[in-house]
């Protein structure tokens, strides 16, 4: 029987080897391609996450900025219209007073270069005295929405009204106003205050927000104050069902969000704030687009660089090491970028917390750390202190030095109860205007009043003229309140009470000295 042996040529073995290498080959370069395309992919992804939480960070600090400038801007006026208020129902209107009024009102303006105007109308909406001079005496505001609200409501509150076109110059102004009264309490008048929006345009445009992005300030009724970019036809517009408007009223005071606008279909990073003490609020908004041009042109710089590595691999190993480098370099970077933007938000966050004017804690971080004492002196059944101080017959000393000398006296008094109340885990912090307040965790009423004399006797010591002043020196009055937090039984909100009542007492007793609260007495 014959036997046939078929024995695979030599040739036929190297070909099933080369094709197992080709194959390996292959699958080296498919594994690298799709690790490729994941790194490329994760990388883009978190690029664009990174962007977009940047962008998020940048337009709700700047809504923030915003929010606090239009805080301080209406503030500042709202605080004239207050003197001005008192200024016109105190005193008798004869025309040389009216003359000397007007003159007072052209200085207000002067001093505060956001002011358009400053006037007093009648009950009948006559204009009695302004700071334009007698060319304006017959204006009549009558028909005016903030003249209208004053005289149908007894509030005394500010009013912040739709934007006009002044009866002065024709131009765009914001309107502040308050209600003048008669001494048996019926309506004798507005006082106004005119902004021209045109500061507000002005210090918008100072931002950069791109091409596409833009600046809204509104009221709470959804009316469009001010936009930028600007365009006239938007001043006043209803903008009660606009989306940025609705997610406002859905979500509350703060936010961010992304929404496609409803006056030029641009998709954008929205970020508002209302303010505190306002009824307005601000809408920061970077375009989509813009803020991911970069993302998008990185993106293909990656994906043709990526084409590139993996169709040249065996001849461009040195390239993909340096593309490995650039990567390392660029994520080196955006760290050091991280850690910039992460210091620059905390001191930020810091300046947040400070009073602009005395170097002390403001009434932000003084409510935090009420809060948190109180928590803390509920946990470890220890005391709680609190002193208001009230700075003596302070309206009467602006109006004989001056609103400058008046800061001067706030700080040397700042000064003197920083030095005077030294005590390790305290805090004095400016509670408004000329009231101060000093946080005493673990004194017990005794202890308050002892911290409250040394503080009344040092700024008495300090010898701060003040004719208007019995003494003739500035001085105190302060109210110490004192006592053991328990939950249900008391709060923080009750223990700013009792040390402001006990200030009441020290400023009807005769000013100048120091009152501890009927509750803090008995739980002593």
């Amino acid at each position: 029987m014959a036997i046939i042996l078929t024995v695979s040529p030599p040739s036929s073995r190297k070909t099933t080897k080369k094709l197992s290498i080709q194959g390996a080959l292959c699958a080296f370069v498919l594994v690298v391609t799709l690790v490729f395309i994941c790194i490329l992919a994760w990388n883009s992804w978190n690029t664009h996450t990174a962007k977009l939480h940047e962008a998020q960070t940048s337009t709700s600090n700047m809504a923030k900025a915003l929010a606090q400038h239009a805080e301080d801007t209406i503030g500042g006026i709202d605080n004239v219209l207050v003197g001005l208020v008192e200024m016109w129902e105190q005193n008798t209107r004869e025309s040389t007073r009216l003359d000397r009024l007007n003159t007072y009102l052209q200085d207000r303006v002067a001093d505060l270069p956001v002011l358009d105007s400053l006037s007093i109308y009648n009950e009948q909406g006559k204009s009695v005295a302004d700071s334009w001079g007698t060319e304006s005496k017959k204006i009549d505001v009558s028909d005016r929405a903030y003249f209208i609200f004053h005289r149908e409501h007894v509030d005394r509150g500010p009013y912040i009204g739709p934007p006009v076109h002044s009866r002065y110059t024709g131009e765009w102004v914001i309107t502040v106003s308050r209600r003048v009264e008669h001494a048996n309490g019926s309506f004798a008048g507005v006082a106004l205050a005119a902004i021209n929006i045109q500061n507000f345009r002005s210090f918008y445009e100072s931002f950069d927000i791109g091409e596409l992005g833009s600046i809204a300030l509104l009221n709470d009724g959804g009316t469009m104050l001010v936009r930028r970019p600007f365009d006239d036809a938007l001043v006043g517009t209803d903008m009660k069902n606009g989306p940025v408007y609705q997610y406002y009223v859905r979500n509350g005071p703060v936010g961010t969000t992304v929404i496609t606008s409803s006056l030029d279909n641009v998709e954008r990073i929205y970020s508002y704030r209302h303010l505190d003490h306002y009824p307005l609020f601000v809408s920061v908004a970077f375009s989509n687009d813009e803020v991911l041009t970069d993302w998008r042109e990185e993106t293909i710089r990656f994906s043709l660089v990526s084409t590139i590595v993996i169709a040249l691999l065996w001849i461009l190993g040195l390239h993909l090491i340096r593309q490995i480098a650039k990567r390392e370099h660029a994520q080196s970077e955006l760290r050091a970028a991280r850690d910039d933007l992460e210091r620059i938000n905390g001191e930020l966050a810091a300046l947040a917390l400070e009073d602009g004017l005395t170097g002390l804690a403001n009434r932000r971080r003084f409510d935090a750390a009420l809060d948190e004492e109180y928590a803390r002196a509920m946990r470890n059944e220890t005391p709680l202190s609190l002193i208001m101080l009230d700075v003596d017959f302070f309206k009467k000393y602006n109006d004989e030095y001056g609103h400058p000398q008046g800061d001067e006296c706030l700080k040397k008094i700042s000064k003197t109860l920083k030095t005077a109340s030294a005590r390790p885990g305290d805090l004095v912090a400016r509670y408004g205007g000329e009231e101060f307040a000093i946080l005493l965790p673990g004194a017990d009423t005794a202890g308050a009043v002892a911290v409250a004399e040394r503080v009344r006797m040092a700024i008495q010591a300090i010898n701060i003229v003040h004719a208007e002043n019995v003494g003739g020196a500035v001085t105190i009055s302060a109210g110490a309140a004192s006592f053991i937090p328990f939950r249900k039984n008391n709060s923080p909100a009750d223990l700013v009470l009792a040390a402001d009542q006990a200030l009441y007492e020290a400023k009807e007793s005769g000013r100048n000295r120091v009152c501890a609260s009927d509750s803090s007495k008995r739980q002593a």
